[in-house]
Parts: C-alpha cells; sequence; structure tokens
C-alpha cells in the first residue's frame, strides 16, 4: 500500500487528492515539520534537503509531490485523470502538471521561505512574489475562459495539481480571484474527493497533537 508521509497544509495534499479521486488505497504517516526534526539524520534519510512529503511504495521510496501524483497515476490510475500520450491534449496536460508546481507555486512558497527566515520580512521580495503569483492568476483566467477544465471539458490531475497551488494563493496573495478562475476552482473543489482530502489533511494534524 502506498504510505503518504505528510504534514498539514504541504504539498502531500495533493497526492493524496489523487489518491482520493482515483480510490486508490493508501495511508498517511503524519511527519513532525519543525525544522528540527526535519534535519534529523531519520528525515533527511527519506529526503535528502529535508522537505516534506515523502511516499513509499513497498520497497520504494521518492520525493517530490508532482513526480508521487504522476506516479500514482502511471502505476495505478488505468487511465483515468491524464489524456493518452498520443492524445492531442497530453503536450499540455504536461505543460499545466509543470506549471502548478514550477511557475505558480514557486513564488508562493518563496513567500513563505522569507517569512521564515526574515523578521520583519522583506517587504520588496514578498510583493514580488505576490506579484508573480497574481501573474499565474490572470493566465489561469485567460486559459479558462472558453472551457471547464484545463483541457477542456474533461478533469484531469493537472486541474487537480493547479487548485492546490490556488488553495495557497487564496492563503497568502487574495481570495478574490477574476471570475474564470473562481468559476474554475469551485467546480474542481465541489468534488467529493477535495472534501475527502481536506478532512484527511486535518485528521493527520489532529494525529499529530494527540
Amino acid at each position: 500500500m502506498l504510505k503518504i508521509f505528510h504534514s498539514p497544509g504541504t504539498r502531500g495534499f495533493r497526492v493524496i487528492w489523487v489518491c482520493e479521486e482515483l480510490s486508490v488505497p493508501y495511508e498517511i504517516e503524519p511527519v513532525n515539520f519543525a525544522a528540527e526534526y526535519r534535519a534529523t539524520p531519520e528525515w533527511r534519510a527519506m529526503n535528502p534537503v529535508g522537505k516534506v512529503p515523502v511516499m513509499t511504495d513497498g520497497d520504494m521510496t521518492m520525493f517530490e509531490s508532482c513526480a508521487m501524483m504522476q506516479y500514482v497515476l502511471d502505476r495505478y490510475a488505468d487511465g483515468q485523470l491524464q489524456p493518452s500520450k498520443d492524445d492531442a491534449t497530453y503536450a499540455h496536460y504536461l505543460q499545466w502538471c509543470w506549471f502548478a508546481e514550477s511557475t505558480f507555486a514557486r513564488p508562493l512558497g518563496e513567500i513563505v521561505n522569507h517569512r521564515r527566515e526574515f523578521k520583519p520580512e522583506l517587504d520588496d521580495v514578498v510583493a514580488e512574489m505576490k506579484s508573480r503569483a497574481t501573474a499565474c492568476v490572470g493566465a489561469l483566467d485567460a486559459a479558462m475562459a472558453d472551457r471547464s477544465f484545463l483541457l477542456g471539458d474533461t478533469m484531469t490531475a493537472a486541474d487537480l495539481s493547479i487548485c492546490y497551488a490556488m488553495r495557497g494563493y487564496r492563503r497568502m496573495v487574495s481570495e478574490s480571484l477574476p471570475a474564470n478562475v473562481q468559476a474554475y476552482f469551485d467546480k474542481v473543489t465541489a468534488i467529493p474527493s477535495y472534501e475527502r482530502a481536506v478532512q484527511a489533511d486535518a485528521k493527520t494534524g489532529e494525529r499529530l497533537k494527540a
């Protein structure tokens, strides 16, 4: 069974969400997000740079949430949540999957990092990161002007990954979204698997406090 080593609110959420949408069995191993724990040899053996999440599948151990998501799709999804490689939309599926983390989530992560490391925070740096994230939302708003999901009428894992990043944007930058993005975010987060992922994330936090 898949085991997801997860801290509440971190990128393991997107992997949990994919598993919930696909009904792929998994279990969550709560991870103490304190910097002291993530610097221990025990955790660095799981992730050499001390980040969360990590996922295991039998003897296989991996990190990087988008790679985990793709692993689950390729191994367990039986063609669900992604187009086939000979489909005309496959290139754009890859584009939006990479965009979700490398372009959209990156400035959001930098906001978190600067607020953690610099007190008072570096206002100019945070403002620039907010501007970059807002530009991503603008690009998404334009893309969603004539479609229900990123690839048209069919939801894929790219939509889940983008909407995970959108959660961070709404928390750190603005809850006010352009009309197309708001309708899109509402549609994707209305699916039952989203609420189950939210509940799993919350229960992880409760287990860490117990």
